[in-house]
């Protein structure tokens, strides 16, 4: 597997390619969903081939969004299958990392400790100190498509998505679950709902 290539390459197409719209769905997401498949991945114990393969569908979990911002995993699915076989990855490798890739989409349904990794490195974010900041490109990019119209619907949505919300790991449990609930009861605050 030429991963260090398969990097180069998306993370260049990504760079020059996607919508200036795609505040969150961008570069650093992608860089952020890498770094956090990487640390939940170690304290997890997986490591040498298994990360690999943990490593590139973090990498191309949000290639899809190239095409369209709807039904974007699907796509991202269809192009690892269709840009891997080049760099080395087997037929039974490219089926792992679809499996994760799918994993990200939400509602979230991963079936296996490699797809655990990638749903929670996705979502890392909501039981960080950094959830307001991030979450301000997600609510710009989604007032550009149309989603939301207002600061308030954004909150509540954003209420309602991190309560609905579960990690699947116990590294991501571990780390996330406490300042998860804080970020909750901050929202909760800012929409009145709590003292």
């Amino acid at each position: 597997m030429d991963f260090e290539v398969v990097k180069q390459l998306v993370l260049g197409k990504l760079a020059s390619d996607l919508n200036e719209n795609l505040t969150y769905h961008c570069v650093e997401h992608t860089l952020d969903v890498l770094e956090s498949a990487q640390r939940l991945a170690k304290m997890e114990g997986v490591n040498g081939h298994d990360l690999q393969l943990i490593k590139t569908a973090a990498l191309l979990h949000d290639l899809g969004f190239l095409e369209s911002y709807m039904g974007h995993e699907n796509i991202s699915i269809r192009m690892a299958g269709e840009l891997l076989p080049g760099y080395g990855y087997s037929e039974e490798d490219i089926k792992k990392i679809q499996g994760m890739i799918r994993s990200t989409q939400i509602p979230q349904n991963p079936t296996n400790k490699l797809e655990e990794i990638l749903a929670d490195a996705d979502l890392d974010y909501l039981g960080r100190e950094d959830l307001f900041l991030i979450g301000q490109r997600l609510q710009y990019e989604w007032k550009m498509h149309g989603f939301i119209s207002s600061l308030k619907e954004w909150h509540e949505k954003q209420l309602a998505f991190l309560k609905a919300h579960k990690y699947h790991t116990d590294a991501a449990k571990e780390l996330r679950t406490a300042k998860k609930k804080e970020n909750i009861d901050e929202i909760e605050r800012l929409l009145c709902l709590k003292k």
